[in-house]
């Protein structure tokens, strides 16, 4: 192979490799973590520990409970009561149980709602918390507890028009998988063992995956100010900043991982290259 051609290819592997990065990290996390129910429901769980999410979940249960019962002049007090009954269940084992069964319902209904073209607003369900505040305000002797709709207890988490554009990203994603990051190994192998400098080839790859991954982790915090920023007035920012950082935690670390292993492995390169540089410069000339 002619040295140019040679020298051309191994530069759009490399460049290639270091393009599909970032990408790669994000098909296998939405492969692995975010379309595996189990894994969802895992990453989800510890934020029913969370304040600002129970403090929402509380407030979210209560206004669909209240709005239903016409107390006339106890309205107050039974808002108050089932208010208080619905902070007290959110720190239960209980609640536990029923945070990650809604989850667990929401992660299915939007795994459906993306493959078979669904066109109505994903909800989810939270009667489970609805019934035991219900179970809990009826034992306490509250009035009107009894007449506590637990049917309508139902939180949007896809809107009908947000459908079609997160299906084609998921699509794209779910056929990518292990696909991009395997391909951008291969490609990185390539352009270095094409290279006529293998260092330099070393060198130019590690800076770049480390650049590539220093954009994942700035288009997550990019999208984590854009996802608040539109937000709608009534949904808690600390609730849904909580559940962003909890779905992307893994992005993040990986992006960060991957900037230092890059920066450490171009600095070891650099460093050989200086040191056999300098072992050069004063070896004594042969006569």
């Amino acid at each position: 192979m002619p040295p140019r051609l040679r020298a051309a290819l191994s530069t759009v592997l490399l460049v290639l490799s270091c393009l599909l990065v970032p990408l790669g990290v994000v098909s296998t996390w939405a492969a692995y973590e975010i379309q595996d129910t189990d894994r969802y429901v895992a990453t989800m769980a510890p934020l029913s520990s969370d304040p600002a999410v129970r403090a929402a979940v509380a407030d979210a249960v209560t206004d669909s409970v209240v709005k239903e019962i016409d107390a006339g002049p106890l309205q107050s007090t039974v808002e108050s009561f089932v208010r208080d009954a619905v902070r007290s269940f959110t720190g239960t084992a209980a609640f536990r149980t029923a945070w990650n069964a809604a989850n667990r319902a929401a992660h299915a209904a939007v795994e459906q709602a993306l493959e078979n073209d669904s066109e109505g607003e994903v909800t989810i369900d939270l009667a489970p918390i609805t019934q035991q505040v219900k179970r809990q305000l009826s034992e306490e002797g509250v009035p009107f507890a009894d007449r506590i709709p637990v049917r309508h207890t139902e939180v949007t988490v896809m809107k009908a028009q947000d459908l079609s554009d997160y299906r084609k990203v998921f699509r794209m994603l779910q056929a990518a998988g292990l696909w991009l990051p395997v391909a951008a190994a291969v490609f990185a192998v390539g352009g270095i063992l094409l290279a006529a400098h293998r260092r330099h080839a070393v060198l130019a790859t590690a800076l770049g995956t480390a650049a590539g991954a220093a954009a994942l982790a700035a288009a997550v915090a990019v999208g984590r100010a854009l996802t608040l920023d539109d937000l709608p007035p009534d949904v808690s920012r600390a609730a849904a900043g909580a559940v962003y950082d909890a779905l992307t935690r893994t992005l993040w670390v990986t992006a960060w991982v991957l900037v230092g292993l890059g920066l450490l492995v171009a600095a070891g390169m650099w460093w050989l290259s200086h040191r056999r540089a300098g072992k050069l410069s004063v070896e004594p000339p042969r006569l």
